[in-house]
């Protein structure tokens, strides 16, 4: 091993420790500074807001009238961190802050299984390259419910593996009832990873790493021994903790909640009544979202399967290194044969699906860290390139390393210039100068996205409709833009301040008995 990877990290713990806190770097580092922006953003922190600030566990609604979007997994989480650390009141920092701790505990369990099923160098291969990866830290730095799935959905697969593992190696003659108890407790692990999956953003979160796990036993005719997974116990948790908040929204009768989760964000985005994209529109994303490793992906999934193909006995994982890729006729590891058949699994499904978004590929890129960190070492120690394949993997670690320090500096800045005029923040503060938390406050002629300016009112704002000078007594917000041609149905609203520039400028009026500049 003097001529590969290993060269740069002695030892293994070590080695997973600081590309572990590495990725927490990246994803805390100046984590706060940017504003709350973007609607889908703003939206969920309005959710955690309720949680945290109002008490609403479990139906909190947006605005006052809107359920939740997805799942509360990933808002209890932060609800959670709150409540333990004490803190009160929601910012952009700990809105945020669970993605980018599910980040870090991905990095971690990517490497731990690398390194278990395959090998050293692969498990430092893929962790710098998922640090390294743009899309996956810019995603561990926004506070939505994508992160929390790419974990539990990586849990799914990586409990399923060592179940598979343990299994072969203690669940077998000789072991007696300590080999069974070894086994049989990761299984109930693994139902309790499907069902925060569930938890996260719905049913997709158990469908596609369930499918790739069919997918796999089917193809290495194990599906007997996977049935033993399916016990009634496991299966059982599986399906209280999936089914545990439907079930609270069902026995509540909260059915907006239901309607809203299952028909309109489930099917409704699948089958297009939410809109559709293109069906290319996935090309650049699969190829360039974390470039130039994104590009690696494909290949890497086509040369797994090939020489599974070609394979005629499994992979030796005690084996000694050997100078070839593979020995003539070797499979390779069963979890570089899964993850490229999950990436296959989760590629096709949403590239099936009408309505796209390129963070719906986000749960593949904790495996296919591994994946490409396999096929370098794969390709590096191929006897043609032997006396280079030191070189090839100490330039893929180095230029990791390179792209981890600069989106280490680079996204920080790129989120605070994203948001730019947008912020409402401004805004919301001139406003609440004026406004009391008593006063009544509504806005009328909606054409603006009002999530993040009531995220930093920290209160409802009801939307009113008819003419504007029927407004019931309090304050009124409208759009700026909108205002001189509002004027003659204001009556006796009367511009109390401007707040705010740009595009999201608002009029504050009132009308009423008098209220105290505060």
């Amino acid at each position: 091993m003097a001529t590969n990877i290993r060269d740069l990290f002695r030892r293994p713990i070590v080695a997973i420790t600081a590309i572990t806190l590495l990725t927490a770097a990246l994803s805390l580092h100046r984590l706060g500074a940017a504003e709350v922006c973007g609607a889908n953003e703003a939206i969920e922190g309005v959710f955690v807001q309720q949680m945290v600030e109002h008490g609403h566990y479990l139906f909190p609604l947006e605005n006052g009238r809107a359920p939740m979007y997805k799942p509360p997994l990933f808002h209890w989480t932060g609800a959670v961190l709150d409540r333990v650390v004490g803190i009160t009141q929601v910012t952009a920092f700990n809105l945020r802050l669970p993605s980018a701790l599910y980040a870090t505990a991905a990095a971690a369990l990517v490497m731990l299984l690398a390194y278990s099923t395959i090998g050293f160098d692969v498990a430092i291969l893929s962790g710098l390259i998922l640090a390294s990866s743009y899309q996956f830290i810019s995603q561990a730095r926004v506070g939505r419910v994508d992160m929390t799935l790419t974990f539990y959905e990586t849990a799914v697969l990586f409990t399923f593996l060592w179940w598979l593992w343990r299994r072969d190696t203690l669940y077998a003659p000789g072991a007696g009832w300590r080999g069974a108890v070894a086994v049989d407790w990761i299984k109930y692990l693994f139902a309790l990873s499907i069902g925060l999956a569930v938890l996260s953003k719905g049913p997709v979160g158990a469908i596609l790493p369930l499918t790739a796990i069919i997918v796999f036993v089917w193809l290495e005719r194990r599906l007997r021994d996977a049935t033993a997974l399916l016990t009634p116990g496991s299966v059982l948790l599986a399906v209280v903790i999936s089914s545990s908040w439907y079930l609270a929204c069902f026995f509540g009768r909260q059915m907006g909640f239901l309607h809203r989760q299952i028909e309109a964000e489930n099917f409704g985005r699948f089958f297009g009544s939410l809109g559709t994209m293109r069906f290319s529109y996935y090309l650049k994303p699969i190829l360039l979202n974390s470039a130039p490793f994104s590009v690696l992906i494909p290949l890497a999934v086509a040369y797994a399967m090939y020489r599974w193909c070609r394979g005629t006995r499994p992979f030796d994982r005690a084996a000694p290194i050997r100078t070839g890729e593979l020995e003539q006729g070797e499979k390779p590891p069963a979890a570089v044969v899964l993850f490229a058949i999950f990436w296959i699994v989760t590629v096709a499904f949403f590239w099936t699906a009408a309505y796209k978004r390129r963070a719906y590929l986000l749960p593949v890129w904790p495996s296919a860290t591994i994946l490409i960190g396999w096929w370098l070492v794969a390709v590096a120690r191929t006897s043609a390139l032997g006396r280079v394949s030191g070189l090839i993997l100490r330039a893929a670690a180095t230029l990791a390393l390179a792209i981890i320090g600069f989106n280490f500096f680079y996204l920080p800045r790129h989120e605070i210039r994203q948001c730019g005029a947008d912020s409402m923040r401004p805004a919301a503060e001139q406003i609440l100068r004026v406004v009391g938390p008593d006063d009544p406050l509504y806005f009328y002629g909606g054409d603006i996205e009002l999530a993040p300016l009531i995220f930093y009112l920290r209160r409802d704002l009801p939307i009113i409709d008819g003419k504007l000078g029927e407004a019931p007594p309090g304050y009124v917000l409208v759009p700026a833009k909108r205002w001189p041609s509002l004027q003659k149905d204001a009556l006796d609203l009367e511009p109390v301040l401007g707040a705010g520039s740009g595009a999201n400028e608002l009029i504050l009026l009132h009308r009423g008995k008098a209220y105290a500049c505060r």
